[in-house]
């Protein structure tokens, strides 16, 4: 497969998971384009606009923090390689290689409807996560300013929020984000992958690159924001040597907590990501292949619960000790979120906070 500029996926195969009928041409010479020239160099990047019914999503999974969450947008132009949330386009009859990347969904209400939910009778506060599928600061959002949206009504409401994203646009809601530190409603982490922007462009093509990156967390502490680094994922043999390299910049800027996580390959993702291992390093694609299978019992994804998250063998203790022995040198701790929500105050559907 040849790498297509500015994006991650090499292909637009389809997912075959749900016995979806396969795409069949009508005789049109123009069907046998892509056929014969391969996917198209530059393709356009195109937003259709989403009306659900609701937009607060609640999970039951045991080995994450968070029960709730809300997802602004549907695929992710960032289109990072490796981002275990791609499958979810197949859900849709769209393919989790550049479909995802390439064919976006924004859900413009969502602020209203979250409104709805918050004001509710029976609904109790608790942390919402954005950025847990798709990132809320991708380059669309400088058009939606949906996740603004949300987060003025977190504010509003002194609902808590965590924050997960790739971007220094997360620098454009400072203002909130400050105000919402300032009543102990917010932290956000920042992911880095490593520290070499060549690299970062192969992996996340049109992420910010690591350097705006590191300067966001510090900006961020500067203006008295919670936030904390994320070496997520690490990919051994491609970003692992970063590793220490990306704890002593964070902690350079003011940043002191951390975390990582292995790679993971679930559904349509292994493939992809071969087909990138094969397109831009051939020479190691094996090894990596195969210490990635080595920390899942000889799988390319460990999906089950509590373990999925937790790499074993002697490669995933070897990158703890490492993350640990750089941690403890530099002052940097796990991050513990503690955000509150006993002020957290029901909205009224027309806008105006009850009195109750």
């Amino acid at each position: 497969m040849a790498a297509i500029k500015g994006r991650g996926a090499t292909n637009d195969a389809a997912s075959a998971r749900f016995n979806l009928p396969a795409r069949e041409s009508d005789g049109d010479w123009l069907d046998s384009i892509e056929a014969i020239d391969g996917p198209p160099r530059h393709p356009a990047t195109t937003v259709t606009e989403e009306h659900p019914r609701s937009i607060l999503s609640f999970n039951r999974s045991p080995d994450i923090p968070f029960d709730r969450s809300v997802n602004a947008y549907r695929g992710c132009e960032h289109g990072c390689i490796y981002c275990f949330a791609r499958p979810t386009h197949a859900y849709h009859d769209l393919s989790p290689g550049l479909d995802f990347e390439t064919r976006l969904f924004a859900k413009p209400e969502a602020a209203a409807l979250l409104r709805k939910t918050l004001a509710k009778p029976g609904y109790r506060p608790a942390p919402i996560a954005m950025g847990t599928n798709t990132d809320p600061y991708q380059p669309i959002e400088g058009h939606y300013r949906i996740t603004r949206k949300v987060l003025e009504l977190c504010l509003e409401t002194r609902h808590p929020v965590t924050i997960t994203t790739k971007s220094d646009r997360v620098l454009h809601d400072l203002d909130l984000l400050q105000e919402l530190a300032r009543h102990r409603l917010v932290s956000v982490g920042i992911s880095v992958t490593s520290l070499d922007p060549h690299l970062s462009r192969l992996l996340e093509p049109r992420a910010a690159a690591p350097a705006k990156r590191m300067a966001a967390l510090g900006r961020l502490v500067e203006a008295g924001v919670p936030a904390h680094v994320s070496i997520a994922p690490v990919i051994p043999s491609i970003t692992d040597s970063f590793l220490e390299g990306i704890l002593a910049e964070a902690a350079a800027v003011g940043i002191r907590s951390a975390m990582w996580i292995m790679i993971r390959l679930p559904h349509e993702v292994a493939p992809l990501f071969r087909e990138w291992l094969e397109t831009h390093f051939p020479d190691r694609a094996g090894k990596v292949m195969a210490t990635i299978r080595s920390m899942r019992e000889g799988r390319d994804n460990d999906p089950d619960f509590f373990t999925r998250m937790k790499p074993r063998g002697v490669w995933a203790d070897l990158f703890r000790r490492r993350f640990r022995v750089a941690a403890r040198r530099l002052g940097i701790e796990r991050p513990d979120i503690d955000l509150d929500w006993t002020n957290f105050r029901r909205p009224a559907l027309d806008g105006q906070l009850s009195l109750l």
